[in-house]
């Protein structure tokens, strides 16, 4: 498996090995080698989400308390789609960048993203299936968003589809409002947590 830095500090993608024969396809989209290689520590596993998402459908910018936040790893079990991370680190040397990666079921690659960043995607076919490794359960009190429309930080949605938002995604504030409203993790937080995770390995 190779696996790359993204702009964003604290995130990756990883690309495994396909191996397609008559029968179909055999990959493993998560291998703790390389995810121990690249993040410094071992995957804590406290949930696994799926969602399947028509064209369109846009989830997110998602993102939470931290610590402990929610770290995710996700791949794209079924079609295509933008995945959107988000440096939402209140005081971070690169608050407010972000960078994007096509996810498809070709491929197989897989996006991390560590506590504390914010993450989202559009799907780019009807059907198209999001499997999300998560490093801590869902706590509703923790988790936040911010709107994947805010023009300030002008996200890289297609604009040959229409949107499909939730309410909650699309009336979320902007980045510079939760900031405001001091909903966003503070950078210096997260990577104490970085840290601890990486001497407890």
């Amino acid at each position: 498996m190779q696996f790359r830095r993204l702009r964003v500090p604290d995130a990756f993608e990883f690309t495994p090995r396909a191996f397609p024969d008559d029968r179909g396809l055999f990959t493993a989209p998560f291998q703790e080698d390389a995810f121990r290689e690249a993040a410094g520590h071992p995957l804590r596993l406290g949930q696994s989400n799926h969602s399947v998402s028509r064209r369109g459908t846009i989830r997110g910018v998602h993102f939470a308390d931290t610590p402990p936040g929610q770290a995710k790893y996700v791949y794209c079990a079924n079609g295509s789609l933008l995945d959107v991370i988000v440096d939402v680190r209140a005081g971070s040397p690169t608050f407010g960048q972000w960078d994007a990666v096509r996810l498809d079921a070709d491929r197989y690659n897989a996006v991390y993203l560590a506590e504390g960043l914010g993450h989202g995607f559009i799907a780019l076919e009807d059907g198209t299936a999001m499997a999300y490794l998560c490093s801590e359960p869902y706590n509703p009190g923790g988790e936040h968003g911010i709107t994947p429309l805010d023009p300030a930080l002008d996200l890289p949605w297609p604009s040959d589809v229409a949107h499909v938002l939730s309410e909650k995604d699309r009336n979320a504030p902007t980045l510079a409002e939760a900031q405001e409203q001091g909903l966003l993790p503070a950078y210096d937080d997260c990577v104490a947590y970085y840290d601890k995770l990486r001497s407890a390995r």
